[in-house]
Formats: C-alpha cells, structure tokens, sequence
C-alpha cells in the first residue's frame, strides 16, 4: 500500500514519528488509529499487517511510536499511561486538521486499553477495537515481576523486557493503579469489538471476558485461535486486519464512494500498482480503485493468499472472452444468456519454432473452453467460436508485447 512517513507534536511539544497507510489512490474512506504495545513500536510486523489489510479496503491508519519509543522524541522513563492517553489524542488531533478526524481506534496489548480510554476524548471515534488487551492497565506489574518492589523503593529501575532495557520510574507504577477501567468501559459510547487469542501466554483470555463483561452494547468478540500475543504470524495479523475491516463497516458509517480530500495530496496515478514484500510472495495490487492479491502456492514458497500471476493472465483472458462474446452477441440479437470460459496454461517444447535458437526453449499454451448458454443455432455458435479469437486480449497475446522498464529515482 502507499505507506508516507509523518511526524506531529504531543501535548509536550516533542515529536512523534508516524507512518500513515493509505490506499494506492490516497482517496480513503475513514482513518483509523493504531495504538502499539507496551515498549514496542509502529514497526512491529503486527501493525504494518494490520494497516495495511484496512488500508486495501479502503481505511486509512496511522501507526505511530508513542513518546520515546521507536523514532519519537522524548525520554521512555518520564512516560506513564496517562500520557500515553494524551499521545493518542494528540494523533487524533492531527489527523482532524491535517486529513480527517478518526472514526476506528485500534489497540494491540496496552495499546488496546489505552485505545479504550482515548476513545472518551476523542469524539469522532465510533468504534474500537482491542487486540490482546489488558483488563486493567494495572496489568503491567505483571510484566515487571520482582523489579516493582526495586522501583517502589528507589523510585526507578532498569527492568529487561523482550530483551531490552528499559528504565521504570514509580510515577508509571502509581499512574497504573490510579486507571479505573471498569470507569472507562461505562463511559464508552462507541462501537467495541474484543479480539484475543485463548493462547495468549502474556496476557490471559479472561482479560478479553472482564472487558466484554463490562463493556454495554454494541460489543463483539472474536477468538484468534491459536495466535501468539504478537500476532508473530503474518496470517495472523492479516486475518485480524481483514476482521476489523468488515466488522467496522457497520459501524463507521462509511460513504459509497471516496470523499475529496480537504488537503492537496500527491495523487498516485492510475497505473496498476502491484507491490511485494520481503516475506514470502505476497503482492498487494490495485487496479481502478480495486484492491487484489497475488501469490504463489505453498509447494512453490507461497501462501497461498491468491491467484497466481500467471492464473491472473488467465482470468483476463478468460473475462475478455466473455464481455467480447456478449458484446457480438446482443449486436446481433443472438439469444446468449451467458458465457462460461475455462482456461488453463502449460508450456510446450517448441520444436517448431524457427526463431528458437536456446534448445530448451518452451512455448506457452493456453487452452480454452468455452461454454455457450443460450437457445442458439450451430451457425451462431460456430460464429462466436470465431469472434473469441478477436478479443484484445486474445490479440495481445498472441501479436506479442513490447516492454519497457524503466528504474525509479530512489
């Protein structure tokens, strides 16, 4: 997707680093929030997959490094969840002037209770999401074992978390405790939807249950399964990201079709835009405004995720087809009610090839079968076997194609 990096101010002035996920054509049709775990960062891979599933459907996130974390300014040590809280609704803030208020707040762990307590600040929030969310932000304790009572005594500690080192000032401890959260889930008044795994080893399900519990309706839950509390696997966090994006639909009353935007924008052009990662095959794609996936099969280093390249070139070939048959058809007046194409491809040794100077050289074959419905006569149908080899795609196919490839400036 069309990811820019950005920066805005937090109520202290100091700046925080932000990436904002938008669709290819940068014409969303909400903007969404992402909240971030307890010392991790907009770049873990949880949140790229997330905002990017909602962003191939069209909502817009921005993933943000709260203060002193990843590549925002200011000292981690001075944080509490209270300013946490507050980092939130300065984005919110942010986005209102600079794009469009948020309508999804989405929280991952400590991000997701604090996503909850924003929410009441943040007036345009319509609905919230938690993905292995603490009951009580009280539930970091936890996290730091025997390291509270040195930081209760001397008023800070260096505490190792996921193997880092932070420094844990009893200011934190105290603001913890202070949160009322059953408080916070009274006062909301927006949509919420509950996501936990029943696998989760550093936060229990039964935070999920306190929090559906307490919350009022609308409220949903979804089980993930056997995820880990980081969503370590990509299909994890793409199905997550894929199930708050069709749950939210309900909620964000989004409009039929993108709105202007209130801001000038470099506006991608209308190419399509296909885009791989470093993991697997994986190709997010977008055409006219229409987001798809590519992939490959397993056995070939995939995931099968979608449709390969090649069965793409087929599916083109094979809707050409159709609409071409149609088109002939009704000028015609012929009783075609529908056309049924099936295509496969395969690559044939082309001993017959005067231009093939590699002995290995192959040729590609595709094969097509078409299924003719309607009450027509055998001179209709013989004439719509011609009429499919005129196609354009079936031309371009079979005239060959020049391409150019040029680099793009780095």
């Amino acid at each position: 997707m069309n990811t820019k990096r950005i920066s805005f101010p937090n109520s202290r002035g100091e700046r925080l680093a932000a990436r904002l996920e938008l669709p290819e054509d940068e014409q969303p049709l909400a903007y969404a929030l992402f909240a971030h775990c307890f010392t991790c960062s907009k770049d873990l891979s949880a949140a790229v997959y997330i905002a990017r599933a909602l962003s191939s459907r069209r909502i817009a996130v921005l993933r943000f490094d709260f203060t002193g974390l990843g590549e925002s300014e200011g000292e981690f040590a001075a944080t509490t969840f209270s300013s946490e809280v507050s980092d939130l609704v300065a984005a919110a803030r942010f986005l209102e002037q600079e794009y469009e208020a948020p309508r999804l707040l989405i929280g991952h762990s400590l991000g997701g209770t604090a996503a909850l307590a924003a929410a009441v600040e943040i007036p345009s929030a319509m609905a919230v999401v938690t993905i292995a969310a603490p009951y009580s932000p009280a539930h970091v304790r936890d996290l730091l074992g025997v390291s509270v009572d040195r930081i209760a005594q001397s008023g800070q500690a260096a505490v190792s978390i996921a193997g880092r080192e932070f420094t844990i000032r009893k200011s934190l401890l105290d603001d913890l405790e202070a949160q009322r959260p059953e408080e916070t889930l009274r006062r909301l008044k927006a949509a919420l939807l509950v996501m936990h795994s029943p696998n989760d080893q550093v936060v229990g399900i039964d935070n999920a249950a306190d929090i559906y519990r307490t919350a009022t309706h609308p409220k949903s839950f979804i089980s993930l399964d056997s995820a880990d509390h980081l969503l370590s696997d990509s299909r994890d966090s793409r199905y997550t990201g894929g199930i708050i994006a069709a749950w939210a639909v309900r909620y964000l009353a989004l409009p039929e079709s993108p709105a202007p935007s209130r801001v000038p924008v470099e506006v991608i052009d209308n190419r399509v835009t296909a885009r791989t990662g470093a993991e697997g095959f994986r190709t997010d794609l977008f055409a006219n405004g229409f987001p798809l996936v590519a992939d490959e099969p397993v056995e070939d280093g995939g995931g099968s995720e979608g449709p390969s390249p090649y069965e793409y070139l087929l599916a083109a070939l094979g809707a050409c087809t159709g609409m071409t048959l149609q088109v002939y058809a009704r000028s015609k007046g012929w009783p075609l009610e529908e056309v049924v194409v099936r295509l496969s491809h395969h690559k044939d040794h082309a001993k017959d090839c005067r231009d093939c100077d590699e002995t290995d050289r192959r040729m590609d074959t595709f094969e097509r079968e078409l299924e003719l419905r309607g009450a027509l006569n055998e001179v209709q149908r013989q004439r719509l076997l011609e009429v499919a080899g005129r196609c354009p795609v079936h031309r371009t196919l079979a005239a060959g194609v020049r391409i150019e490839t040029t680099l793009r400036p780095a």
